[in-house]
């Protein structure tokens, strides 16, 4: 499975990995967890592990486009981890598309991410 999801800290935490290529059907399963915990919990904090993810289909990137438009609010922090220059350059990328603070961290600075992710 391309997205795999895990709720933290009470809910308040996504940590989503995505691996392979995204197709829009994978937004099915993610996008209502998301909405799910974001009605239970507010915005949350969003740790966005990219190990082993090579991009998206053009069906899924539509996908993502829309999930960004309707949840600008809906993410305080977003913790992207990779291991590939062009998943660093998407950091940056992303940040018009959210109202949410966002860094990049190297996949051997997984732990640093969590600790940044947790601090006020």
């Amino acid at each position: 499975m391309p997205i795999r999801l895990n709720e933290e800290n009470g809910g308040k935490w996504l940590v989503v990995h995505v691996s392979g290529k995204l197709a829009a059907a994978d937004y099915e399963q993610f996008v209502p967890e998301f909405e799910r915990l974001v009605r239970q919990h507010g915005p949350l904090r969003v740790l966005f592990d990219m190990t082993g993810f090579h991009g998206w289909s053009a069906g899924a990137l539509w996908q993502d486009v829309k999930f960004d438009l309707k949840h600008f609010a809906d993410i305080e922090r977003i913790a992207m981890v990779g291991e590939k220059k062009w998943q660093h350059g998407m950091a940056t990328f992303c940040k018009p598309f959210t109202k949410a603070t966002i860094r990049y961290f190297d996949h051997a600075d997984a732990a640093e991410a969590r600790t940044w992710l947790g601090e006020a």
